[in-house]
């Protein structure tokens, strides 16, 4: 699963990808774009709940090609955006940060407070639709 949340950085997007926690493995690293396809900088940690996560910031409107590297094999994820052949002529997974363009929206923080990290709190931003403007109805006079 890959959860996309706008950042409180202007033209950033946080990305947290997340993997099963039936996923048997000693190492996981997501690999792509925008680590420049180096092996080892973005590892992913196995939470309590078993489940495999990883967290990075990228630019907002591009598309980002990626892999996962479990235990020195490639894997795609085609739960993602979508997906490319490479040059190896396998598939890597698509991450797409571009918003929707027919969606306005405005920033809303959100306080947030969690027990797994200590009780640590901050703020994520998140995209809110604004609502629709009312709609107006011409009425025809009887004759």
């Amino acid at each position: 699963m890959i959860q996309k949340q706008i950042n409180s950085i202007k033209g950033v997007m946080e990305i947290t990808f997340e993997l099963p926690s039936g996923l048997w493995a000693d190492r996981i690293y997501v690999v792509g774009d925008f680590n420049e396809w180096n092996k080892q900088a973005t590892p992913m940690r196995q939470g309590r709940d078993g489940v495999w996560r990883a967290t990075i910031n990228v630019p907002l409107g591009r598309q980002f090609e990626f892999r996962y590297l479990i235990d020195g094999d490639w894997h795609t994820d085609y739960h993602a955006d979508g997906s490319r052949t490479n040059r190896y002529g396998s598939e890597n997974s698509v991450l797409d940060t571009t918003a929707p363009a027919d969606i306005e929206t405005e920033m809303e923080p959100v306080t947030v407070e969690s027990a797994e990290n200590g009780g640590a709190s901050g703020q994520i931003i998140r995209l809110v639709p604004l609502p629709s403007p009312p709609t107006q109805r011409v009425l025809a006079a009887a004759a």
